[in-house]
């Protein structure tokens, strides 16, 4: 029986969902000490990129490190490392219209989420406005999938939750509002946010969205 690679379809799917040329993941595990690569490019344009270290020079990664915003590829400075890889990846039908996610965790791993397409312009800021809220939530459960596969991390990773900030967690992605959850628990929809608001910080967590997603990915709640 073949074993489905789970970092591999994530991709896939991502890429034919939204079709885009390729999507990629890299990222950097500080616990385990290991660097993580996953991508739709073909085998040929994944060796050649290996074989060069382009990762070593890659603004599209570098760039996106250091950032907490989106890295469009086109605000990216065109300069020496940028041609060398990109003049190289025109070769294998590769285009350098593209937009690296940024993900950055509360043990200092980092990632990105980078994907492609060849089009206009036009159709290039069409499509990122129309998807780039599922980009991020899908970076973020990328890296957290990835993050979570080693042991160790998976272990100090998981957050203490308490059993309120669980269960409003769950109510949440059952689709109850705040006000909805305070009259099922009998609290006030003020405490609902305490709550909630201390459920973010302890999974490192910008919005409730991401919160829920990565509360499922650890399995302290599960998808309604």
């Amino acid at each position: 029986m073949i074993q489905v690679d789970p970092f591999r379809q994530f991709l896939d799917d991502l890429r034919n969902r939204f079709e885009l040329d390729h999507v990629a993941y890299a990222g950097m595990n500080p616990i385990s000490g290991q660097s993580h690569g996953h991508m739709t490019y073909g085998a040929d344009w994944t060796s050649h990129y290996l074989q060069h270290k382009y990762y070593e020079i890659d603004p599209t990664l570098l760039k996106a490190r250091h950032s907490i915003a989106p890295v469009d590829w086109n605000r990216l400075e065109r300069g020496a490392e940028f041609q060398t890889i990109f003049q190289a990846a025109r070769d294998f039908g590769i285009s350098d219209r593209g937009l690296t996610i940024p993900i950055h965790g509360p043990y200092g791993d980092v990632g990105g989420l980078s994907i492609n397409r060849d089009c206009s312009e036009r159709e290039w800021q069409l499509l990122i406005s129309g998807i780039i809220g599922n980009l991020q939530a899908a970076a973020v459960h990328m890296h957290d999938m990835v993050i979570q596969s080693d042991p160790l991390t998976r272990m100090l990773n998981t957050p203490s939750l308490s059993t309120r900030e669980i269960e409003i967690l769950q109510w949440t992605a059952a689709g109850k509002s705040q006000q909805d959850i305070g009259d099922i628990l009998s609290i006030s929809h003020r405490t609902v946010e305490v709550h909630l608001r201390s459920a973010r910080q302890k999974l490192n967590a910008l919005t409730t969205p991401q919160a829920i997603g990565r509360a499922i990915n650890l399995g302290l709640i599960y998808p309604r």
